[in-house]
């Protein structure tokens, strides 16, 4: 899958806000009209409109045309977008992780004797090698 760089961007700046998440958790369950949408907050319809204007930028919900209402539905596309990047730097993330655990583990290890004299022979730290940058 290609990922357009913009399009990702305008996706997580859609969703960095919580409002916009709660209304995406929302539609996750079914379409739903402004005012239902609504409900749970205390906020002014037009916020909430505006809350939707930015949604529908990110092409994360769309409106249909039904008589007199418009209801909101989920797009999944961009957060299956969202879900494959992030797939994508699992990997990277993982070794991470990984050597940090390495690393921890070994700025743990107790001391040994190293003789009846009581001196200590420490651990030899070894540097963890240098992170290459990722490639898309």
């Amino acid at each position: 899958m290609v990922i357009d760089d913009d399009r990702l961007s305008e996706t997580f700046a859609a969703l960095a806000n919580p409002t916009r998440r709660a209304i995406l958790a929302r539609l996750a369950e079914g379409e739903a009209t402004v005012n239902e949408l609504a409900e749970p907050f205390e906020v002014s319809l037009p916020a909430i409109s505006k809350h939707l204007k930015v949604l529908e930028r990110a092409h994360l919900i769309r409106r249909g045309h039904r008589a007199q209402y418009r209801p909101c539905v989920l797009d999944p596309e961009p957060l299956q977008e969202v879900s494959a990047w992030a797939e994508q730097c699992r990997a990277v993330w993982e070794a991470r992780f990984d050597r940090i655990d390495d690393y921890i583990r070994q700025i743990q290890t107790p001391t040994v004797p190293d003789d009846a004299r009581g001196t200590t022979n420490r651990t030899r730290r070894r540097t963890l090698p240098a992170t290459r940058p990722m490639r898309w």
